[in-house]
């Protein structure tokens, strides 16, 4: 089982003994939280984290400076031991991202290149905690240009399960 979609910490108990693979991680706390989880559940639990890339304020994710502060904090784990208790039971995987939902296909290709120079910028650097081989991006209406752009993961519901219908 993936989880897609935002998670919030006090969820994560609910997830713990079974997921395979979270999407869409974008704080230091939730990964926190997620590690306290694993370890609950004596398990290494996979994530994603989270960058925002689009053009909407409706997306969440990590900006730039975020997730290099991030990575970098997760890089520094076994100097933290003291600060924040063994971390152990979480594993980044890679990173994903959501694009502008928009026609014009130059904004769309900019934004999965720009997570891809984040995502190569990180596939080098490998400690017990993060381990980049995954790079998500795209989804139903681009995700052929997110394949172009480097994409190895793409969310295809819509086109496998139909629209969603709208509630009134």
């Amino acid at each position: 089982w993936h989880f897609i979609g935002h998670l919030q910490s006090n969820k994560v108990r609910y997830i713990a003994p079974f997921i395979h693979l979270i999407h869409g991680v974008d704080s230091y706390s939730l990964l926190k939280e997620i590690n306290k989880q694993g370890i609950r559940n004596n398990r290494t639990i996979d994530c994603l984290l989270q960058v925002y890339i689009a053009r909407e304020e409706t997306k969440f994710g990590l900006d730039g400076q975020e997730l290099d502060t991030l990575i970098d904090r997760i890089t520094h784990i076994p100097q933290m031991v003291e600060q924040d208790g063994a971390l152990h039971n979480f594993r980044v995987k890679g990173i994903m991202g959501m694009a502008s939902f928009t026609n014009n296909k130059d904004l769309i290709r900019s934004e999965f290149r720009y997570l891809k120079s984040r995502f190569d910028r990180y596939t080098q650097t490998s400690t017990q905690n993060l381990q980049f081989c995954t790079l998500s991006m795209g989804m139903s209406g681009d995700y052929t240009i997110a394949l172009e752009e480097g994409s190895n993961m793409v969310r295809i519901g819509s086109l496998v399960f139909g629209e969603r219908e709208q509630t009134p």
